[in-house]
């Protein structure tokens, strides 16, 4: 992807406009602040808001970035001494421990809880503040090589304004202090995030994207993971596959060990779904509706549940190439449930022995759970009543 899409739009206040130094906003990240700090910009002007304070702007950085972090345990700009570095991720696990929301709050619902812990939360917020608000108009200064004082806030301050009066910026800083400063938008530059709010949109978040993959290069389907969506989950033909092996032999809970009544089980994903983010044959597994929900977002035990996994996933094998209506209901799985390369050419192969079977789903499987549990997915800790 080159310059953005709405680089090429030629409205007559294009003019007056650097759209170049606007591109430039997202150069350089030093961490992931950036892009929030622009998301939530366009996110309030589309709101019709034309006036708000440092502290509003971060309350929608940290709600934008709640479902990233929470849900899905993306580290935001990585770890230094194994400590979080990113400030921002740091606020929105401080506010997920002080609120207990579900990892699927609503924005209201986050929005709400942040008010509710502000004072809490005022130390995260008031170092998120510090320079973000500020390094992000430095493309403009840049382009006409303006020596800039970053480390005296009152000039910087004074400086913008002044500086506004010969190069239109999208925003300069009115009265207030820390997080109640103001934070005021220009007319003109109102009207072209408007007109352009999807492109600029998809423009911060394909270049957040590329920051949060070199950040976390172990996790799949990040690009699924910056916003809730539908996602819609595939698993009718794989639940159809487990209802006509279950009416061949019976299958034991993983978890309980005790067999699966074909009238009341769930289909689980070993490893959480919201890591993986699909709904791979070799990752499925009938479980008791009653674990279902308790079991959550949470690893099982490698040690006490993977070979009870996999003994089901080789019964499953076995029949498909014992029974013809059962290979029938496997190869229908192909279209949503079969894409791994490695599952397709090795694990469901005809003529693997138990041994070579487990060897090769362990050898895929294990590496995939390793990274779960380091991205920060928890062990569930499961107790037979």
């Amino acid at each position: 992807m080159g310059k953005p899409d709405f680089l090429i739009n030629e409205k007559d206040y294009y003019s007056n406009l650097e759209i170049d130094s606007f591109a430039k906003m997202l150069k350089d990240p030093s961490s992931c602040y950036k892009y929030y700090w622009l998301e939530a910009i366009v996110n309030l002007i589309n709101q019709n808001i034309t006036e708000t304070t440092i502290g509003e702007i971060i309350d929608e950085m940290i709600s934008n970035a709640w479902y990233t972090v929470i849900e899905h345990h993306i580290h935001l700009s990585g770890f230094i001494k194994g400590e979080v570095v990113d400030g921002l991720e740091r606020a929105v696990v401080h506010l997920s421990q002080l609120s207990m929301l579900q990892s699927s709050a609503s924005d209201i619902e986050i929005k709400s809880a942040l008010k509710l812990h502000d004072k809490e939360l005022r130390a995260e917020k008031t170092q998120l503040s510090y320079m973000v608000p500020y390094r992000a108009l430095s493309g403009f200064f840049y382009n006409h090589n303006a020596k800039v004082n970053w480390e005296n806030k009152t000039q910087l301050i004074e400086y913008i304004r002044f500086f506004n009066n010969s190069v239109r910026l999208p925003y300069i800083f009115g009265d207030g202090t820390s997080l109640n400063r103001k934070v005021i938008f220009d007319p003109e530059w109102i009207e072209m995030i408007n007109d352009n709010t999807v492109e600029i949109l998809g423009w911060i978040q394909y270049e957040k994207m590329k920051w949060l993959q070199n950040n976390n290069p172990e996790v799949p389907g990040l690009v699924y993971k910056l916003k809730p969506g539908e996602n819609v989950r595939k698993m009718e033909r794989v639940r159809n596959l487990w209802n006509g092996i279950i009416k061949y032999t019976e299958v034991q809970d993983v978890y309980t060990k005790k067999t699966i009544d074909p009238n009341d089980y769930d289909l689980d994903h070993f490893v959480p779904w919201s890591f993986v983010m699909n709904d791979e044959l070799w990752n499925l597994m009938p479980m008791d509706s009653n674990l279902n929900s308790g079991k959550s977002n949470n690893l099982p035990s490698w040690e006490k549940y993977f070979d009870r996994f996999a003994d089901n996933q080789f019964i499953m094998y076995e029949l498909i190439y014992q029974k013809k209506d059962i290979f029938a209901l496997y190869e229908k799985c192909y279209k949503d449930n079969l894409h791994s390369i490695w599952a397709i050419h090795e694990l469901y192969r005809k003529g693997n022995s138990k041994e070579e079977f487990f060897r090769i789903l362990s050898n895929n499987m294990r590496p995939v759970y390793d990274s779960a549990f380091r991205q920060g997915y928890s062990l569930w800790k499961f107790e037979m009543t």
